[in-house]
């Protein structure tokens, strides 16, 4: 096996697991019936979806980095490199979210038919913002 073939099968599984990834969170919102969901369900779907974004732009901004031929190509590393940067993206995302989630939340709920007053009660009663109320 040469060196080719080796980065070539890494980025395979990569792209195999971020796909496995993106197919697991679309499958949980297509099985979601958003009637039924509760507030702390959908925001939970919410946070994993701004998570999973994050971890994509984290891994594309590290593809610039240029990197020495013995880290290149050790599959250990970059094992490991995609574990850290999935932790890294769940931890901003519960720490110090974009705000991403929360549109997304509010969005939501406003097609499900929740109505604004009701949106902004609830948001009140959490102590977190709406998108109308910055």
């Amino acid at each position: 096996m040469d060196i080719n073939s080796t980065t070539n099968l890494s980025d395979y599984y990569s792209n195999l697991a971020a796909n496995a990834d993106a197919s697991a969170l679309s499958s949980k919102l297509k099985a979601a019936d958003g009637k039924n969901a509760t507030d702390d369900e959908l925001m939970d779907v919410c946070k994993q979806f701004e998570s999973y974004l994050l971890e994509q732009v984290y891994k594309n901004m590290e593809k610039t980095v240029s990197f020495d031929d013995e880290e290149k190509d050790n599959q250990l590393v970059d094992y490991f490199k995609g574990l850290t940067i999935q932790e890294i993206a769940s931890q901003a995302t519960n720490q110090q979210s974009l705000g991403l989630a929360q549109m997304l939340y509010d969005q939501m709920k406003v097609n499900m038919g929740v109505t604004a007053e009701e949106l902004s009660e609830n948001a009140a009663e959490s102590g977190t913002v709406t998108s109308g109320e910055e």
